[in-house]
């Protein structure tokens, strides 16, 4: 009887190499900026992270263009690139079989300055740095 993986684990160590030597291909591709689309024509586009499904077939690609500008223009321009890029991927990266490419907007950034924003606020800095007390006082 095959034993199942626990519900909430994390990705596999072959998941995140994959997911990394795909990343590593699909941003060297994207920084050539020899497109066919001219939607990505001359954009330059970061690739901060490429999760992978269990079976390797879906390759996840969190992409963000350099501004902020125009993030679901530059999806739908790469998702309809994306049979030209699996084969460029194929030429690149040795896999058994080449993943499908599916491109999500990267909120990472966005997720970050939230945090930031939300540490530096009058209410947390206050539980950070408490008044002390005057010892005259006492």
């Amino acid at each position: 009887m095959k034993q199942q993986t626990k519900t909430g684990a994390g990705p596999s160590q072959r998941m995140l190499r994959v997911g990394e030597l795909v990343r590593h291909a699909l941003a060297d591709v994207l920084s050539r900026g020899d497109h066919l689309d001219p939607a990505l024509a001359g954009r330059i586009i970061t690739v901060p992270e490429v999760r992978m499904s269990p079976d390797l077939k879906i390759a996840t690609c969190y992409v963000m263009p350099l501004g902020g500008k125009d993030v679901q223009g530059v999806i739908k321009a790469l998702a309809n690139n994306a049979r030209m890029l699996r084969g460029e991927l194929g030429r690149r990266v040795e896999l058994k079989s080449v993943p499908e490419l599916r491109f999500r907007e990267d909120t990472s950034f966005t997720e970050a300055h939230h945090i930031d924003s939300l540490l530096r606020s009058p209410a947390v800095a206050r539980d950070l740095h408490p008044i002390e007390k005057d010892e005259t006082e006492e």
